[in-house]
């Protein structure tokens, strides 16, 4: 297996904003930073990477150009996986499978946390042109001014279709739980707490909140093939919507945390999916977060 392990003096550049990614890596020791724009005027830091954390990944998992510079922040030491040894990797140790889960999906709940502050913000400052001048909120606007500045030229909608036709190619693999529901049955409500995420194989699911209740909010709409429900997988934190059968015959395949070395050993391809689905839903996030960004940008700066 062609790992390398590298090692990275203080303000080394280990991976490049734009380049194309053919490998990701995992940081052993040390510290990194996190960077959009490195290096021009409105450079800012986007975190900080600590020791075991995994880094450059969604460049190989959707063949993207970097989206970040990752800077040595003293010595570092970093282990190298190549895309071509991404399966090596993980045969060699399955649990690095839902490490990888793990730090994608965090990834994903930061991203949306901040996507969620930055509406809050919008909304506030949609209603009120006194907002603009409100001193406590101005450090949130130009916080997600700087985001808005250091990435608007990353501002371009991903594209799921090649994701969906894969997963299609599986829909019939003959592994995993499957379970089926009549039309209006529920799957998970809001507010439970479970361990799975799922594969809708046939049938729709429809996402609401507040289901069945005079506040009722349908939120979205899953058709096959396509993941849900994948963040109870990661966070144990209670499901914030309920999703509903919509069609009778929807079947739907149940996945939990502790399925995923058996999946990889028998359908290492669906573990890809999964890894490349989590890693398309958080450049999603991203985008609605930038967008978000914008906006207020173009609020604040309007005369």
């Amino acid at each position: 297996m062609g790992l390398v392990e590298k090692t990275f003096k203080n303000s080394e550049i280990i991976i490049k904003e734009g380049d194309t990614g053919k490998s990701f890596f995992q940081l052993l020791e040390g510290k990194a930073d996190v960077y959009a724009g490195f290096g021009k005027d409105d450079q800012i830091k986007l975190s900080v990477l600590e020791a075991g954390e995994y880094f450059g990944e969604m460049a190989i998992l959707e063949a993207y150009p970097r989206n970040a510079t990752v800077v040595a922040r003293g010595p570092v030491t970093a282990i190298e996986i190549p895309e071509e040894d991404m399966d090596k990797y993980f045969a060699e140790d399955p649990s690095r499978i839902v490490e990888l889960i793990r730090h994608l999906g965090n990834r994903v709940c930061a991203t949306a946390a901040d996507y969620a502050e930055a509406e809050n913000l919008l909304k506030e400052l949609r209603a009120s042109e006194a907002a603009k001048q409100n001193k406590s909120l101005f450090s949130k606007i130009k916080k997600h001014i700087d985001v808005y500045q250091s990435n608007k030229n990353k501002i371009s909608e991903p594209n799921a279709d090649a994701l969906t036709e894969e997963l299609k190619k599986l829909a019939d693999d003959n592994t995993g739980n499957i379970k089926n529901y009549r039309k209006g049955l529920i799957v998970f409500k809001e507010g439970d707490v479970n361990d799975c995420m799922y594969i809708l194989r046939s049938g729709m699911i429809g996402m609401y909140s507040n289901y069945r209740h005079k506040d009722e909010l349908r939120l979205a709409e899953y058709r096959a093939v396509s993941f849900f429900g994948e963040m109870g997988i990661i966070a144990s934190d209670p499901r914030s919507a309920t999703a509903v059968s919509e069609a009778d015959n929807t079947s739907v395949e149940i996945i939990r945390q502790e399925d995923m070395e058996e999946i990889f050993r028998s359908c290492p391809a669906k573990v890809d999916l999964i890894l490349r689905h989590l890693s398309f839903r958080l450049r999603k996030l991203n985008i609605d977060f930038l967008n978000a960004c914008r906006e207020i940008t173009e609020i604040y700066n309007k005369k």
